[in-house]
C-alpha cells in the first residue's frame, strides 16, 4: 500500500490511500480519507467562526483523518494577525479532537514551530510541500514535525540531501496540486534514497492514525 498524505486530484489508484485536501465551500463526504481545513489564501474574515463551528461538526466524520491545509504564508495579503488567529483556533480545535494537521507554511517555519510551542500542540504535525533547505528541516523535525515531500524531490539535487537526511520516523511523501506527477513516481525517486521507504511512510501513516487500513 502506498500513502499520499496530501492531494488535491485524486488518482483513485487501487493501492494508495489518498488524503484528500476538500475545499470546505464543496466537501464531498463520501471521499473515503480527507482533510477539511481554512487555507490561510481563502481566509474571509466575516465567515471564520462559520466556518470553525462548521468544521468542528464536521471534523468527526469517520472519513475526515486530519485538519487542513491551514497555515501561514508570508507571501500572502491576508493580514498576519488574521492568519495567526485563524490558524491557532484551528491548532486548538485538533489538540481538543485529537486530529493530525496538514500545515501550509510559506516562509514562515519559525513562527509555526513557536505556535507549537507556546499553544503545547501534541498532535502530528505535518508540514506539507516541503522544498526548502534541510536547516530548516532540521528546525522541523528536532520540534517534532513531520515532513512530506512532494514533486520537487524528482527535480532538487538539494532537496533529495534533505531528504536522505531526515530521520524516517518524520517523513511522508504526496502530490499535492501537481497532475501530472502520481504516487507511484515520488515513490519510485524515494526508494532511490531510502530503500526501504515504502515500509518507513506506512509506519509513519500508521503511527498518526492507528485505525487499519
Amino acid at each position: 500500500m502506498k500513502y499520499n498524505i496530501h492531494t488535491h486530484h485524486p488518482q483513485h489508484s487501487l493501492d494508495t490511500l489518498e488524503l484528500v485536501n476538500q475545499d470546505l465551500s464543496k466537501v464531498d463526504f463520501s471521499i473515503p480519507h480527507f482533510s477539511l481545513g481554512i487555507h490561510p489564501w481563502y481566509i474571509v474574515e466575516a465567515k471564520i467562526e462559520e466556518q470553525l463551528n462548521w468544521l468542528e461538526t464536521n471534523l468527526h466524520h469517520p472519513n475526515c483523518l486530519a485538519i487542513g491545509e491551514c497555515g501561514l504564508d508570508k507571501k500572502i495579503d491576508i493580514p498576519w494577525d488574521l492568519q495567526e488567529e485563524v490558524v491557532v483556533k484551528q491548532l486548538l480545535l485538533a489538540e481538543k479532537n485529537k486530529k493530525a494537521v496538514i500545515l501550509h507554511v510559506v516562509s514562515a517555519y519559525q513562527e509555526i514551530i513557536a505556535l507549537k510551542k507556546k499553544w503545547k500542540i501534541t498532535v502530528p504535525l505535518i508540514v506539507h510541500g516541503f522544498n526548502k533547505h534541510q536547516q530548516v528541516a532540521e528546525s522541523l523535525w528536532k520540534n517534532g514535525f513531520y515532513i512530506s515531500f512532494g514533486s520537487a524531490l524528482l527535480k532538487s539535487n538539494r532537496l533529495q540531501e534533505t531528504f536522505s537526511a531526515a530521520p524516517k520516523d518524520f517523513l511522508f511523501l504526496e502530490t499535492d496540486d501537481d497532475a501530472t506527477v502520481t504516487i507511484a513516481d515520488l515513490y519510485a525517486q524515494a526508494e532511490k534514497l531510502h530503500p526501504d521507504i515504502a515500509q518507513v511512510v506506512e509506519a509513519n501513516f500508521k503511527r498518526i492514525w492507528s485505525k487499519e487500513y
